[in-house]
């Protein structure tokens, strides 16, 4: 198959997985805005969009980590980056349709990863970058998230405990609308970028850039991609972010969100891929641990944690797999 045709294939698969990342993650910025009504369904996702949109403009840090870190571009091929793609877009829609909010994230990395063990062996992976820049953050980040959720949480109790919930509900109405705001700007600086590093990794290895830069229009097509996708909206995983992990309220996603957008956007602003789904559903088990640990349902919460397990491994295994019947071909 001429390498043309392969690289526009990585491209397009490439935009295919944002779109599909922006409509399974429309939940980490906008589930507690609909589920605790501040928000219309319509509005929330027209703004999430936008806001993807433009917070994927902000920084291409992290773009630069996805895209050498697992693997150096030059030792890397077309045939791979097709096979890791396909392994995540087929995870993603797997856990879209049971509304599970699993990590588009944790999918991609899986995927790449187990298509160039399948291609070359375990020898090739950049085994310190891995555990340094991504498996770390990727780790480390809903652990933070539950943490600051917790914390800022309190503060809101401390500050405002004696006020009437009417009253409070009332401000955090407006509040929770600049809350959800930051979260999906603050998805849109680390998510779309992923796609970005896969495509400039594709242009690296087939000699057409020198050195790994992300081109203007790589940008804005992955940008655009992922905002087509939210604008779709992931009404499954919304339900389960908004509603079953805890009851909430405006005041209880106003600190869910901030957290959680703050956890990101810092992540995003030093080039580490984390995961915008597990810090936002971390943030909101965060929060309802200041209810009562009985407020969270534990039992929902397994299976988003079983989710975030399964994810990088099943997406390598099936990017692996793929790889196989791609070289046979």
């Amino acid at each position: 198959m001429p390498d043309l045709l392969l690289i526009a294939i990585v491209i397009m698969l490439a935009l295919v997985f944002d779109f599909i990342n922006g409509f399974h993650d429309t939940a980490n910025a906008i589930a507690t805005s609909v589920s605790t009504r501040v928000l219309t369904p319509a509005k929330a996702i027209f703004m999430a969009a936008v806001l993807n949109f433009v917070g994927a403009l902000v920084s291409t840090k992290v773009a630069e980590t996805i895209g050498s870190g697992i693997v150096s571009p030059h030792l890397i091929n077309n045939k791979v980056l097709i096979a890791g793609l396909l392994g995540a877009i087929i995870w993603n829609l797997f856990t879209w349709y049971y509304g599970l909010p699993s990590s588009s994230s944790h999918a991609l990395i899986g995927g790449v990863a187990g298509a160039v063990v399948a291609s070359q062996g375990f020898a090739v992976l950049n085994g310190a970058a891995l555990l340094e820049k991504i498996f770390v953050p990727l780790i480390a980040s809903p652990i933070i998230g539950f943490f600051i959720a917790f914390m800022v949480m309190r503060l809101i109790f401390f500050l405002v405990g004696n006020v009437a919930p009417s009253v409070v509900n009332k401000y955090f109405s407006k509040l929770q609308i600049v809350s959800a705001a930051f979260m999906a700007f603050s998805h849109g600086s680390n998510d779309a970028q992923k796609s970005m590093g896969i495509i400039t990794a594709a242009l690296v290895s087939a000699g057409i850039l020198k050195e790994f830069h992300v081109e203007l229009w790589v940008v804005i097509a992955c940008a655009t991609a992922m905002a087509m996708g939210t604008s779709i909206g992931g009404w499954r995983i919304i339900k389960t972010m908004g509603s079953r992990i805890i009851k909430l309220e405006p005041v209880h996603g106003f600190a869910a969100e901030t957290s959680a957008a703050l956890v990101i956007i810092g992540a995003s602003l030093f080039g580490k891929p984390v995961s915008t789904t597990h810090v936002i559903s971390s943030s909101i088990m965060g929060v309802g641990a200041t209810k009562r640990m009985s407020a969270v349902r534990w039992t929902v919460a397994r299976n988003i944690v079983n989710a975030w397990v399964l994810t990088a491994p099943l997406s390598a295994l099936v990017a692996g797999i793929i790889f196989f019947l791609i070289d046979l071909v």
